[in-house]
């Protein structure tokens, strides 16, 4: 085989969509965790899951190329590799690879990719009918899986984000969107004199509740249920927007960094944290952030343009982890 077919070989397996879309589906009938341990035949577990068993053969197939299944004499078994995509494996595959999850149901809609570079929109309408928000708020059990998977998506990294900024700075810290908590409970845990005060939507907050509670945080950790495009609570030290900005066109985006000046004390700090262009962000979060969100990862030129009109100023630039940077912001007079 000449050199140019085996480019041609890379490139047909660079754009393969049989495996990625069988690991979905795999995840979505829960065959990982049904064959962990309890090997079954085709036929025996075609009747389980309701398919037909011609077709799931064709799917156990490959995915025992993959090393996900292997065949036993009593049928097929999830191997130790494949157990990685078991429901309670803690590390988001599930909520990232099942089609009936947020995340899941999101990556489809790369199939419209074509519309986001014509347009420069987000694909996700294009695909069902409105946005990804929007989609949340109608769906709760999509919203519960994006959490999740907003939580599992950093958990590894915490001790860098904690260690790698000097928090201690600020008495009392925002997080504008702050998910379920864990970020904000392992601040305020590692800084014991630090107040925190954690706002977002309902469902979320609710959660975020729990996660202080768990942490034994008591009264040092408040909660606001509530929208970061509406007023936030005023007069902290430093407001946080954690992988926030680049889920937003530069409409929403502006519309978030207003009401964080807004709040802030005038000798405080706006801090953001999340992948920066041609830093810490990759090509594919690049069109992960266009296709589903209209979004995009904003290099430090389009963050001082997008922040100078509200008044800030970028003072420091922070490499936490091999994933996201800090950008502290002040206010112009301060």
């Amino acid at each position: 085989m000449g050199r140019n077919d085996n480019d041609v070989q890379a490139l047909r397996r660079m754009a393969g969509l049989v495996t990625p879309m069988a690991l979905r589906v795999a995840v979505t009938l829960g065959v990982p965790d049904r064959l962990l341990g309890r090997a079954a035949l085709v036929e025996e577990l075609a009747v389980e899951l309701d398919v037909a068993p011609a077709a799931l053969e064709l799917l156990l197939g490959h995915l025992e190329t993959l090393g996900i299944v292997e065949r036993t004499p009593v049928g097929f078994e999830t191997t130790d590799f494949g157990a990685n995509l078991r429901v309670d494996a803690g590390n988001g595959l599930d909520d990232l690879l099942h089609l009936e999850t947020a995340g899941g149901r999101a990556e489809l809609a790369f199939v419209e990719l074509a519309h986001s570079i014509r347009t420069g929109r987000t694909a996700y309408p294009q695909r069902y009918g409105q946005d990804f928000w929007a989609d949340l708020a109608e769906h709760p059990a999509l919203r519960a899986a994006f959490d999740r998977q907003m939580t599992y998506r950093f958990h590894a990294q915490l001790p860098q984000i904690v260690d790698g900024y000097d928090w201690s700075r600020y008495s009392t810290l925002v997080d504008v969107g702050g998910g379920q908590g864990s970020l904000l409970a392992a601040i305020l845990t590692a800084h014991p004199g630090m107040h925190g005060h954690l706002v977002d939507l309902e469902a979320t907050a609710a959660d975020a509740r729990r996660t202080f509670d768990a942490a034994e945080l008591g009264e040092r950790a408040q909660v606001t249920a509530g929208s970061f495009f509406d007023p936030l609570p005023t007069g902290a030290d430093a407001y946080l927007l954690f992988d926030i900005l680049h889920n937003w066109d530069d409409e929403h985006a502006h519309r978030i960094v207003r009401r964080c000046t807004e709040a802030v004390r005038p000798d405080g700090r706006v801090l953001v944290i999340e992948g920066i262009g041609g830093m810490r962000a990759g090509s594919e979060s690049d069109l992960q952030m266009l296709v589903i969100f209209g979004g995009r990862e904003r290099r430090i030129d389009e963050f001082r343009a997008l922040t100078a009109p509200h008044g800030l100023v970028l003072d420091t630039v922070i490499e936490l982890t091999d994933q996201r940077c800090l950008l502290e912001f002040r206010l112009t007079a301060s």
